[in-house]
C-alpha cells in the first residue's frame, strides 16, 4: 500500500476531474479553466456542450467523448494515453465527474493503472441546495436519482424513510409529482423537504415545507427544471428514560474506565437511552445544576 501524491513528477500523465457550471458561467473557477487548458485532451460526456463552454472561455484543448455508451471502448484508450503521459481533464455536462454522471469507472481504471487521479473543487447541486435548506446540513446522505419503478424504488424510499441523515435525492420535472406522493406514502405526510430548481440560474427558487404542504402546492403548479430534494431524516422518537440521573452518570463511569474516552462514552450513554448528547454531557460535568 502507498499514498497517491497527486503533485509529483511521473513519467505517466494524470486524470483531472473537472466540476463545470451547473447553470451559471460565473462559477467556473480559475484552477478548472487552467486545468482544461494545460491538459492535453478533454474527455466530455457531450462533446457539443463541452464545446460551447471551452469555446466561452476561449480553451483551444482537443475534445473526445466519454459517455455511458461508450465507457468500455474508451477506457483503454485513455488509459494508453495517459501511460503515455498525456494529461486528461474529465468533465461531465454539469457539475462533478462521477456524481449521478459517468466517471467512476474511468477513475477506478486510472487508479489501478497507478495514474494519478487530481479532483478539483467546483459547482455541484447536491450541496448548494443543501446548504440553503433550512434542512439540518449535517450528517446528509447523497442519493442521488431513485430508481424509476418496480421493486428497486420500493425498497430504495422504504430504506430512506428510515434514515436519520437529511436525504438529497436528485429528480427530473417530469416526475416530481410522482416522487413526492411516493415520499408522502413512505415518508408520511408531515416530513419536512426543500425543493431547489434552476439552482445558479435566473429562474432559481426554493420551495420548502412538510411534503403533504408541497403536494397542494404542485396541485396548482406545474414543476419546472432540474429539481434537488433535500428530506429531513427520520425523527428520532422520543425514548422513555429508564435511568436516573444518577444511573446515567455512573454507566458514562464505568464506559470511561473500560478505556473510553468521556466523549464517545457520553455519546453512547445517550445513544442507549434516546437521549440528546449535550443533555447527558450537560448532566455529567453538572452544567445547570442549581448550587
Amino acid at each position: 500500500m502507498k499514498e497517491q501524491r497527486s503533485f509529483v513528477d511521473n513519467s505517466k500523465g494524470c486524470l483531472f476531474l473537472v466540476p463545470t457550471p451547473i447553470g451559471n458561467l460565473e462559477d467556473m473557477t480559475f484552477r478548472a479553466v487552467n486545468t482544461l487548458k494545460d491538459a492535453d485532451l478533454v474527455a466530455a460526456e457531450d462533446t457539443r456542450n463541452t464545446k460551447n463552454l471551452l469555446n466561452h472561455f476561449e480553451i483551444p484543448t482537443e475534445l473526445i467523448s466519454f459517455h455511458e455508451h461508450n465507457t468500455a471502448q474508451r477506457i483503454p484508450e485513455l488509459i494508453e494515453k495517459m501511460n503515455a503521459g498525456l494529461k486528461i481533464a474529465q468533465v461531465s455536462d454539469a457539475g462533478a465527474p462521477s456524481i449521478s454522471d459517468p466517471g467512476k469507472e474511468l477513475v477506478k481504471a486510472a487508479i489501478k493503472a497507478d495514474i494519478p487521479v487530481v479532483p478539483l473543487p467546483g459547482a455541484t447541486a447536491s450541496v448548494t441546495a443543501l446548504i440553503a435548506s433550512g434542512i439540518a446540513p449535517q450528517p446528509f446522505y447523497f442519493y442521488g436519482f431513485l430508481p424509476r419503478k418496480g421493486k428497486e424504488r420500493t425498497e430504495a424510499l422504504n430504506d430512506l424513510s428510515q434514515r436519520g441523515e437529511t436525504t438529497i435525492v436528485y429528480e427530473s420535472p417530469y416526475r416530481v409529482k410522482k416522487t413526492i406522493q411516493d415520499l408522502i406514502d413512505n415518508f408520511g405526510a408531515e416530513r419536512q423537504i426543500t425543493l431547489a430548481r434552476e439552482l445558479t440560474k435566473i429562474h432559481e427558487a426554493f420551495l420548502r415545507g412538510s411534503l403533504e404542504q408541497v403536494a397542494k402546492y404542485y396541485q396548482d403548479n406545474d414543476p419546472k427544471g432540474e429539481y434537488v430534494l433535500i428530506i429531513a431524516g427520520k425523527p428520532v422518537e422520543a425514548a422513555t428514560q429508564d435511568e436516573s440521573d444518577d444511573d446515567l452518570v455512573v454507566a458514562v463511569d464505568s464506559l470511561i474506565k473500560q478505556g473510553e474516552k468521556p466523549n464517545k462514552a457520553i455519546k453512547e450513554v445517550a445513544a442507549r437511552n434516546g437521549l440528546k448528547k449535550q443533555d447527558v454531557y450537560n448532566l455529567y460535568h453538572g452544567i445547570g445544576e442549581e448550587q
